[in-house]
């Protein structure tokens, strides 16, 4: 069998010029990449090595040193024994609090918004679009102006500060963002694949979840990962809404870090503040590149 493909001898490939391994764009774009890595990592470093110390270590305000012995005890009284207001007891009811509240309002929030771009990109109707558009301009008004019709419509409805008040709140305004996604997603969907299900005898409910859901799964990562961390991080619908028995972390950290006795104990805020933020440092750095693979995936098509 003849080929016309040649081989290079060994001697021609020796003489092809090899690239520079160091060149000044490579030096200049690591250097770039290093020193922004230390802007961003600097803090997290200072609150690290803060909350490892000793509070005599703290005193002495050498901010950046590594303490002499480091002290893991300063996250075990953070988390189960320091004092918030007059109750002793650690960050550990709002760590299950911000659980309680987390799971369910991202699985609810996600499965709405996956339900209303599905409906919206399939199953046109007359209001289709304007209905689009009004919960394409809810993700564009500050939600500071709404808190207040919230606090009127929950107190009428008698459950302000109550456990429903604070799931509600996070679907509400989960929901303009998620449909947006989930409609972009669905659109670059090819046509053929939902008439062919419709041939087939399937109804609305039955394409959704055998079809279209299963689909969407590079959306549906980037979805949870959005609604998990702007959920665990909120602070002020949890302090407006939340109640006192329902308080995420983020609030009990806030009153943590307010509550002093006589002196501030940085040591513990730090260690604190280590543990609130623990779960999205966790979920970014485990399912980051599933979340650039959602955004790859059509995130931003339409």
């Amino acid at each position: 069998m003849n080929t016309n493909t040649t081989v290079a001898s060994p001697a021609k490939r020796a003489a092809r010029p090899r690239r520079a391994l160091v060149t000044p764009a490579r030096v200049g774009i690591y250097a770039f990449l290093l020193v922004s890595s230390a802007f961003f990592l600097l803090p997290l470093y200072v609150m690290l090595v803060t909350s490892l110390k000793t509070s005599d270590e703290v005193r002495k305000a050498v901010l950046f040193a590594w303490p002499a012995v480091p002290q893991l005890s300063n996250w075990v009284e953070a988390w189960s024994s320091a004092c918030i207001a007059l109750a002793c007891e650690g960050i550990q009811g709002g760590f299950w609090n911000s659980v309680r509240l987390v799971i369910p309002a991202t699985v609810l929030s996600v499965f709405l918004g996956a339900l209303n771009g599905y409906a919206l990109s399939f199953w046109r109707s007359k209001w289709g679009d304007i209905l689009f558009g009004i919960m394409l301009l809810g993700a564009f008004v500050p939600f500071q102006v709404m808190i207040y019709p919230l606090v009127a419509w929950f107190r009428l409805g008698g459950f302000y500060n109550t456990y429903w008040a604070i799931l509600l709140v996070h679907c509400i305004f989960g929901m303009p963002v998620l449909t947006l996604l989930f409609r972009n997603y669905y659109v670059a969907v090819p046509t053929e694949l939902f008439k062919a299900a419709r041939i087939d005898g399937g109804g609305f409910w039955r394409i959704f979840f055998q079809l279209m859901l299963p689909m969407a799964t590079p959306m549906l990562i980037v979805a949870t990962i959005l609604q998990l961390t702007g959920i665990w991080n909120d602070y002020l619908f949890g302090l407006i809404f939340a109640g006192k028995d329902n308080h995420p972390m983020t609030v009990q950290l806030n009153n943590l870090v307010n509550t002093t006795f006589g002196e501030r104990r940085y040591h513990i805020d730090m260690a604190a503040t280590i543990l609130t933020s623990l779960v999205p440092l966790l979920v970014y750095f485990f399912s980051g590149r599933w979340f650039v693979r959602g955004i790859a995936a059509g995130a931003v098509k339409g």
